[in-house]
């Protein structure tokens, strides 16, 4: 499980456009707190804080805590907003989460050992089908990644959700097949030398004549 985050966060006594843009004028960003058993909480949150948490991969799948008057409340975020220019963040979005609670979250997916891969050694390039996995997890079993080996693998070779190793209790929200999640395609460096030493294999031999 992933380190949690800690956020420290101030009530907010207004929602909507012009609030949000007084707020993030005052050096705040904008947030909501809502779901479990408690109405929505409008909050804002330090800007530092955020920009540091969103440089971690796998940032919608780790759990923070958002100090708000000495309450701790678990949350979970779910969607960010930002600037379309500066990619300042202008909103967040947190899901309060319930002990027990059993969440569909995607976790990214982490590629280790390539150097012990036969297909990328010989040119081969590794191609990501999926670069996160979405997970039906309980809240206090969510990966901080999923690791996938591609230790032996060769050209050609394709790596499935089946073959990874997930926490007990989590599975996959696609469950109907054993969808893939990367492979090792040969370059096209690969495919003109395969192409050229086909082109420049010998003919085989004719058969001689049988004898009158």
């Amino acid at each position: 499980m992933a380190e949690i985050i800690a956020f420290s966060a101030l009530p907010r006594a207004r929602a909507g456009k012009g609030a949000a843009r007084a707020m993030r004028r005052e050096g705040r960003v904008p947030a909501i707190i809502y779901g479990g058993n408690e109405g929505a909480a409008l909050i804002s949150i330090e800007p530092r804080e955020l920009s540091r948490a969103l440089t971690r991969p796998g940032f919608f799948a780790t759990l923070a805590e958002v100090s708000l008057e000495g309450n701790v409340q678990r949350v979970l975020p779910r969607e960010v907003q930002l600037h379309p220019v500066t990619d300042a963040p202008l909103h967040v979005d947190f899901l309060r989460v319930l002990p027990g609670a059993r969440l569909n979250v995607k976790v990214p997916v982490v590629f280790i050992n390539e150097d012990q891969s036969p297909g990328i050694h010989r040119g081969g390039i590794l191609n990501v089908v999926r670069h996160e996995i979405e997970l039906d997890t309980a809240v206090d079993a969510i990966p901080e990644r999923i690791v996938v080996d591609l230790s032996g693998l060769d050209i050609g070779d394709s790596v499935h959700v089946s073959s990874v190793t997930l926490p007990p209790g989590t599975q996959p929200t696609i469950r109907d097949r054993d969808f893939t999640i990367a492979s090792i395609a040969a370059s096209s460096a690969v495919r003109e030398e395969a192409a050229a030493a086909a082109t420049a294999a010998p003919a085989p031999a004719a058969e001689p004549e049988a004898a009158p």
